[in-house]
């Protein structure tokens, strides 16, 4: 290949983001200089988290430009090197964007560059041990502080942070009750993932089924849904709870958000706490994650689900399905 392959965000989304809102172009193949690499990307990260990066407004990362490669999470080989430490050959995490190849350097942008560590695949990487592992290991162990008999909460349960949480809460002995959409992630949830109870949102009444599943309430709520979900849960918190804003994709692709709950009051009653979370907080504190992650998959205690589409062309489309729910676990895609 002597083209580097892009997709640029071409316009900032209106409603539902979807492919005519990406511009297919082919540029030169980049050059690494000194203490560089150039990359070829082999897979890409899709997270719900990339819908807000393209509104233009100031965040915890500046929102992608029009005209730029969409911003994305990869795993890629070590083509060409300009740094003592890389070798071509090696495979590595960092911000790949969608584009075939990215020039990339230790300590640049939100993901550095990281060798995978060995015997460790890139669905493995991009998913368990990559961004959403991570999220749910701090998310839910220093934000949530999750205790042994305690109960914890998990909406989004089927996504790949969803499900990491749930059985990081079962591990760390405690009862976990998931909301997901649709009768085959909520049986994904039960008879794989472990969980101890699931509720499906789509064809039941959350509030409803929260009073038959969190008769004493819940302790611990990991929300990465927000909106109408959120509201439902905070009609059963605990004293002293803890509720985890991760995200609130139910609102990522509406023009106008929702309102807000209108029972916070309920968190004054209950002297709970309800704390935002970004996982680039830790991120100097990955490998103790890393580490802890391994042993569970290891050891067949803690499993990961991927869901992997091909080809570059259908790059736009499948971010689209993290909006529509057609992914179970985590959304890849492997570019040829």
């Amino acid at each position: 290949m002597t083209i580097n392959r892009q997709w640029l965000l071409a316009q900032r989304p209106s409603g539902m983001v979807g492919p005519h809102n990406f511009e297919y172009v082919e540029t030169p193949i980049p050059a690494p200089k000194n203490d560089e690499v150039l990359v070829k990307n082999l897979f890409l990260s899709f997270d719900p988290a990339q819908r807000n990066w393209m509104v233009d407004r100031e965040a915890y990362l500046p929102p992608v430009a029009i005209g730029a490669p969409m911003r994305a999470g990869s795993v890629g080989e070590v083509v060409d090197s300009r740094h003592a430490d890389y070798q071509v050959g090696d495979l590595v995490q960092t911000t790949g964007y969608w584009q075939d190849y990215v020039v990339a350097a230790p300590g640049e942008g939100p993901m550095g560059l990281v060798k995978l560590p060995p015997g460790v695949s890139p669905e493995m990487m991009l998913s368990v041990l990559g961004i959403t592992g991570l999220t749910a290991y701090f998310g839910l162990l220093e934000v949530g502080q999750p205790k042994a008999g305690e109960t914890v909460l998990v909406s989004g349960a089927a996504g790949s942070t969803g499900s990491f949480v749930g059985q990081i809460a079962k591990l760390k002995g405690c009862r976990v009750v998931g909301i997901a959409g649709g009768p085959d992630k909520c049986r994904w949830l039960k008879e794989t993932a472990g969980f101890d109870a699931v509720i499906d949102y789509k064809n039941e009444d959350v509030s409803e089924q929260l009073a038959r599943h969190c008769p004493d309430n819940w302790d611990v709520f990991f929300d990465n849904v927000g909106g109408s979900i959120l509201e439902a849960a905070l009609d059963h918190v605990n004293l002293r709870a803890r509720v985890v804003l991760c995200g609130s994709i139910s609102g990522y692709n509406a023009d106008t958000p929702a309102p807000g709950p209108a029972n916070l009051s309920n968190l004054t009653i209950n002297r709970a706490r309800m704390e935002g979370f970004i996982i680039l907080d830790y991120m100097p504190r990955a490998m103790e994650a890393i580490q802890e992650l391994m042993t569970w998959v290891s050891s067949g205690d803690l499993i990961y689900q991927v869901d992997v589409q091909e080809g570059f062309d259908n790059i736009p489309a499948t971010l689209q399905r993290l909006y529509t729910g057609q992914n179970l676990g985590k959304q890849l895609l492997k570019i040829d």
